[in-house]
């Protein structure tokens, strides 16, 4: 299959997800998208954990994010990966080892996205860093019970019911502080979640650092 696959790619060349330029899933124009980390305000968070993104969720960034999540553009992977990794080390107070744990995924999206994407992501970020000599691992530390919506259309209320005793921590041992990494922002309802169950359980989130924040 992997043959198939590298013989696929001579014949029908990458392009760029974002704007379709020949050459690889995200031009190096389109990679610009993702600037510095900057942070964001939502009222779930507010008090509770500082939260950062790269980018606001529009244009090129809302594009390639699209094509990495609904549209099996799976190969952005690398890109977006190395976007996070080069914005972490801006973060105010930076741990000695960069410990990502990803935002988990409904189990039918994992299926339909051939596997968690944000743990994907956090993976490739961890390459990234690992081999610029960073300390750095993926603590998938959170899971999702069944009966969670897709949370796309529901408000912050809506969102906060639906999360509600639905994320559970993983056993394992897992690190005593942690950057806990999303691909969205919204109303920040599962960011809070996620953080009060990790520290419920003992584990510290820094920060909560996405590629992007909407609105």
């Amino acid at each position: 299959m992997t043959r198939h696959l590298k013989v696929l790619d001579l014949l029908i060349p990458a392009r760029c997800a974002s704007c379709g330029a020949p050459g690889a899933p995200c031009c190096p124009t389109c990679q610009t998208a993702w600037g510095s980390l900057s942070e964001i305000t939502r009222a779930p968070t507010a008090g509770l954990v500082p939260v950062y993104a790269l980018a606001r969720y529009a244009d090129e960034a809302r594009r390639l994010i699209l094509a990495y999540k609904e549209r099996g553009r799976r190969d952005l992977a690398p890109s977006l990966g190395r976007a996070v990794a080069e914005a972490l080390p801006e973060l105010p107070r930076r741990p000695e080892t960069f410990c990502l744990v990803p935002v988990p995924s409904r189990r039918h999206a994992s299926r339909v996205r051939g596997g968690p994407h944000v743990q994907r992501l956090a993976e490739e970020c961890v390459k990234v860093l690992v081999g610029k000599g960073k300390p750095a691992m993926v603590a998938p530390a959170l899971r999702l019970r069944a009966g969670v919506r897709d949370a796309a259309r529901l408000t912050r209320a809506e969102r906060a019911v639906n999360l509600d005793g639905r994320i559970r921590p993983v056993p394992g041992v897992w690190p005593a502080k942690v950057i806990l990494l999303d691909d969205v922002i919204t109303t920040g309802a599962t960011a809070a979640a996620c953080t009060r169950i990790l520290d419920a359980s003992g584990i510290h989130v820094s920060a909560v650092v996405a590629l992007s924040a909407a609105g």
